[in-house]
């Protein structure tokens, strides 16, 4: 009557691992819109570029929104019938996409996209995690394979837009979507998960309270730069109304029952110090900003050149899978782990500092991409671990939405508007600088002409070098962080217990210890991204 599984028993082993990794081939880099073609959305529809940032930022706040209510949809259903429904349905809403010139469209499907996706996501972790085996192994396994994947399909955004037009790339997935839901019908059974559950469990206000609040943060965050912030009264609007339904929000998960989300783990040592340590990854994740700054705009390069950079942090995300799975293999302490991570962006950062000259060729471009990539892999796996770490399943069910957005979308978004702003800011300083040695006794109008290109470049370059300069810093400031925190081992009682009662309590607290890290559901829901 039930199977927990995904596929038919006649369908072979090796054919059930193909459809999964078809799967996430197809559904982990869907999305309203791709980073790489912006550009060429922008171009193709002659709508200001922040409406694509603010559709960017809606995907990653509508799998947040799906998250404490995804494993009451995963058991209301049937499988196939679920799976094959949301892959119609991405299909359609991809196409869309691919046809509609009006920005707020786009907005409202890719936080769709992101609410329908995280659905199908969540189905393909329980049996990966099965088969791959301890949670930590499998995190190293599945964001080295989707991180790596994300910058691949980037890229092939980027080509395909180039070749042909930014809609091709929508009616692709299109295409791919329908095509995978055809071939899930097929290989899928109809059974249901576990027991069916009812859904008028669910909170729907609490769902568009969670939207709205996060919504008009993006906004904020998207449009801040071209409004002028505070002195732009549709900022201000938009700031107190995501306050205002925040604390809405908050007030309604005290009356319910079975409250929509949870703030208990919030006061958890290793959740507080894992919200920090994702909120500095995402200073580093937010200085794409400036590496874009300085390839398309100072040093020329086209949209697809700027693509292959990404690409080039793949070596280093596939090293850090590698470490990983060794590492969580033998057991190993996280904090060095997490160290190597932080000490490697910083790396980048220094790099950056010491690069930012019009001389720059393409061939430096690899050692400090290799060193992002592996700073970003080694620590979206050990932070996400640290910081879900010994939780409830219930009450990491319950709040992993607001990790989610907090790790992917404020703590980048935020940091992305702040460097972009201290960019402008410190380019019209630049500018003043290099005026003083400019003298029109001396300097002919004529000649200030032809050298206003270079005066421009080496103003931005200044700006950015002061930025990552500041990163830089900053960084050896979390590393010295990093080094001092305890991790979990403020006091090692394990002696004292062993003389007062015998090495039998230290063998049932390790068999306590190593049946809650072995929950398996705990440890699909984990990883969404």
């Amino acid at each position: 009557m039930y199977n927990k599984g995904l596929f038919s028993d006649w369908v072979p082993k090796p054919v059930q691992l193909l459809m999964m990794v078809l799967l996430l081939i197809v559904v982990m880099p869907l999305g309203g819109v791709y980073t790489g073609n912006i550009s060429f959305m922008v171009g193709g529809t002659g709508v200001m570029q922040e409406y694509f940032v603010w559709a960017n930022y809606a995907t990653t706040i509508g799998m947040g929104a799906c998250m404490p209510v995804v494993m009451r949809m995963k058991m209301r259903f049937k499988v196939r019938d679920k799976v094959v429904i949301l892959l119609v349905l991405l299909g359609i809403l991809s196409y869309i996409n691919s046809t509609t010139s009006v920005p707020l469209v786009i907005v409202i499907t890719s936080l769709v996209i992101g609410f329908l996706k995280m659905m199908i996501t969540i189905e393909l972790f329980l049996p990966l995690m099965v088969m791959l085996g301890g949670r930590g192994i499998f995190y190293g396994v599945f964001y080295t394979f989707v991180l790596i994947l994300n910058q691949v399909s980037a890229y092939y955004a980027v080509e395909v837009s180039v070749q042909y037009n930014f809609q091709q790339f929508f009616v692709l997935a299109s295409v791919l979507c329908f095509a995978m839901a055809l071939l899930c019908w097929v290989f899928m059974h109809d059974k249901y998960f576990a027991l069916k559950v009812p859904l008028h469990y669910i909170d729907w206000l609490s769902i568009l309270l969670f939207v709205s609040t996060f919504m008009f943060s993006a906004y904020v965050l998207s449009f801040g730069k071209q409004q002028d912030w505070l002195n732009s009264k549709n900022i201000i609007n938009a700031s107190i109304t995501a306050f205002v339904s925040f604390a809405l929000l908050a007030i309604r998960q005290m009356t319910l029952k079975r409250p929509y989300i949870s703030f208990n783990i919030f006061t958890k040592s290793n959740v507080l110090n894992g919200l920090f340590m994702l909120f500095c990854l995402g200073m580093f994740l937010g200085t794409t900003s400036l590496q874009n700054i300085f390839s398309v705009g100072v040093l020329g390069y086209d949209q697809l050149t700027n693509a292959k950079l990404n690409v080039m942090m793949a070596p280093g995300i596939f090293l850090a899978g590698v470490v990983a799975v060794f590492w969580f293999k033998k057991e190993r302490p996280l904090k060095m782990f997490i160290f190597s991570g932080f000490a490697a962006m910083t790396a980048y950062a220094v790099i950056m500092y010491f690069s930012m000259v019009l001389e720059f060729n393409y061939e430096n471009w690899y050692l400090p991409m290799f060193l992002k990539g592996f700073g970003m892999g080694s620590l979206f796996i050990s932070v996400w671990y640290y910081t879900l770490d010994k939780l409830e399943l219930d009450e990491m069910l319950a709040a992993i939405g607001l990790v989610l957005v907090w790790r992917t979308f404020l703590a980048v978004g935020f940091f992305s508007a702040l460097f972009s702003w201290f960019q402008y800011q410190f380019q019209i300083v630049s500018l003043g600088d290099l005026a003083v040695y400019m003298d029109g006794m001396t300097i002919t109008p004529q000649t200030v002409t032809a050298n206003l290109k270079t005066i421009q470049l080496n103003a931005m370059l200044a700006a950015n070098k002061k930025i990552f300069g500041f990163i830089s810093m900053a960084g050896f400031g979390v590393l010295l962080y990093v080094i001092t925190h305890h991790f979990g081992k403020r006091t090692e009682y394990l002696r004292v217990i062993r003389l007062l009662n015998g090495k039998s309590v230290i063998a049932r607290r390790r068999e306590r210890e190593r049946k809650k890290l072995e929950e398996d559901i705990k440890g699909a829901a984990g990883p969404a991204l």
